[in-house]
């Protein structure tokens, strides 16, 4: 079972939701045990409630939570504020990450590293200096900052009347940011959804035991999640892919599952700049 402090949605219950937008305060589920993220955590193979079943292919593998000895639950079911999965059910935990970020989505505190002086906004120039603290050089650091404040300011802005003429990001805001074509762990209120995870992984790691990606198995991620007419999703993903490899860089060209996840929540990111001891 998940600690106290974590939220996952019950479906016999309301939900209410932690972001700000402008959608009702509270999802109401009429009927009973119906979950629309539920897609087939319980069993990959197993009997669905219609008597139908579902069997993996080679082509469109599952990850079937059967087959690993953890103690994720619910794997389908998002979670608010943990990047939980099977090696990491309580999400991340080392240093209090979770505990100290249990206000926030998992995409917030993605997020949060850029806020530089957290009070939830992040100015270009915060983008700049995380970047560059990360390691990125100045020239990849300027261009980031320009593609990410670019095309992820204005749909966080608490208006849509007229674009911020300074580029800003509200973090309470951001997920609305979120793009089609990309994995699905994010869910559309930045809730991180385990089952999309570990399916990803499952799906196109070459790796013994799914452990990781090489450069090809990325590739074949990006081409493989495309969402049809979604060229803005499929350029992100593409940004996503490059300045994940960037930053972890791994000597025998395998970028660990652990490490991907820990960008989801935004925890490596504290710790690549301690390691490299810049103060952000």
């Amino acid at each position: 079972m998940p600690p106290p402090s974590v939220n996952i949605y019950d479906p016999n219950a309301d939900h209410t939701i932690k972001v700000e937008d402008d959608i009702p305060a509270k999802l109401h589920r009429k009927r009973k045990g119906s979950c629309p993220h539920q897609d087939h955590h319980e069993s990959s193979t197993g009997p669905n409630a219609d008597g139908s079943t579902l069997q993996p292919s080679k082509d469109h593998p599952a990850w079937d939570p059967k087959n690993d000895n953890t103690d994720l639950t619910n794997a389908g079911v998002p979670r608010d504020n943990i990047a939980a999965t099977a090696s990491h059910p309580h999400g991340t935990t080392s240093h209090d990450h979770s505990k100290h970020h249990s206000s926030q989505s998992v995409l917030q505190q993605h997020c949060s590293f850029f806020d530089r002086d957290s009070d939830g906004i992040i100015w270009p120039y915060d983008t700049f200096i995380a970047f560059h603290a990360l390691g990125y050089s100045l020239l990849i650091s300027l261009l980031s900052t320009i593609i990410i404040h670019a095309n992820f300011s204005y749909p966080t802005l608490p208006s849509y009347i007229l674009p911020d003429p300074f580029f800003r990001i509200y973090i309470a805001r951001i997920h609305r940011d979120k793009h089609g074509s990309d994995t699905g762990t994010y869910d559309n209120e930045g809730r991180f959804v385990p089952q999309k995870f570990e399916d990803f992984f499952e799906k196109y790691s070459s790796v013994e035991g799914k452990d990781g990606l090489t450069i090809r198995d990325t590739v074949r991620g990006i081409w493989g999640q495309r969402c049809i007419m979604d060229p803005i999703g499929w350029g992100a993903a593409v940004f996503e892919w490059i300045a994940t490899w960037l930053l972890l860089w791994p000597k025998d060209w395998i970028i660990r599952k652990e490490d991907v996840r820990a960008i989801y929540d935004g925890s490596i990111f504290w710790k690549i700049a301690k390691e490299r001891k810049v103060k952000v």
